[in-house]
């Protein structure tokens, strides 16, 4: 449990920078939700994987190398829920875009992220 506390913990400061770029992309560039999202994401995904290498998940045997391109297929993977749950939510609905985000990266969030990241990108050693 106090993993998942800290992985959400992280993964809130990573939504803040993520959320902070898109919406500059937005509301200041004139982007649409979808190119905000990608932006936003992207920024948001570097914070999250070096807040999960160094405090949210134990220190494993990997290097930050092969952490990072595993990380990579989960993050795309996150990026590409998120820009199609923002379309649907927010395109094609009509929800305000951030409303749409927010439902959409806590779904992503606890129901990709966190269970790949954690058996999968930041895996301890298993034991024989």
């Amino acid at each position: 449990m106090r993993e998942l506390l800290r992985h959400q913990l992280g993964a809130a400061i990573a939504t803040a920078i993520d959320f902070a770029v898109m919406i500059f992309c937005v509301s200041a560039l004139g982007s649409a939700p979808e190119l905000g999202t990608i932006a936003g994401a992207s920024c948001g995904a570097v914070a999250n994987f070096l807040l999960g290498r160094r405090w949210v998940f134990r220190p494993a045997p990997d290097s930050a190398a092969f952490q990072a391109a595993r990380y990579a297929l989960v993050a795309t993977g996150s990026l590409l829920l998120n820009a199609a749950g923002e379309h649907l939510l927010a395109v094609v609905l009509g929800l305000q875009y951030v409303a749409a985000r927010i439902l959409v990266s806590v779904v992503v969030s606890v129901g990709w992220n966190y269970p790949l990241q954690r058996s999968f990108v930041f895996r301890a050693e298993r034991a024989p």
